[in-house]
């Protein structure tokens, strides 16, 4: 006997559909230096631009039997050195993109989807410039 399917984490299904959303914008590949990167730890041998998957937290927000969750989610963006604008171009780009984005979710439906904020900070060690996007977003897990 074989056991259903378990259900997508809603926090990986919204970075799923953000990554595939975001992968298809020529505008922001190019931004990019010519490959859109994304991705959950610094990409090996390759220098920025490049955006990485930050911190996340989700919270039970469920009302009236839908199971929803509340996500804060980060996106950091490593700007080339010397060039503060890389990176916030970058985020710019990402933050428009996300703006009312019909994202697809495996599993759960994605309710809103929100822009917090936008911190450009300077790494003190290193000097490298960083732009983290900060999204808030409700996710509602679909019938099985």
């Amino acid at each position: 006997m074989s056991l259903p399917p378990s259900p997508t984490s809603p926090l990986l299904a919204l970075r799923a559909a953000i990554l595939a959303y975001l992968a298809t914008d020529a505008v922001l590949a190019r931004l990019m230096g010519g490959a859109f990167r994304l991705t959950e730890e610094p990409p090996r041998g390759a220098g920025p631009v490049y955006a990485l998957f930050g911190d996340a937290e989700i919270r039970d927000e469920s009302v009236d039997g839908a199971r929803r969750h509340r996500h804060v989610l980060g996106l950091t963006v490593f700007a080339r050195p010397g060039s503060t604008r890389s990176a916030v171009d970058v985020a710019e780009r990402i933050a428009d993109l996300l703006h009312d984005a019909p994202l697809s979710l495996a599993g759960h439906a994605l309710v809103r989807l929100d822009l917090a904020s936008i911190a450009v900070r300077r790494d003190p060690a290193s000097g490298e410039t960083r732009a983290v996007l900060n999204l808030g977003a409700i996710t509602e897990r679909l019938p099985a």
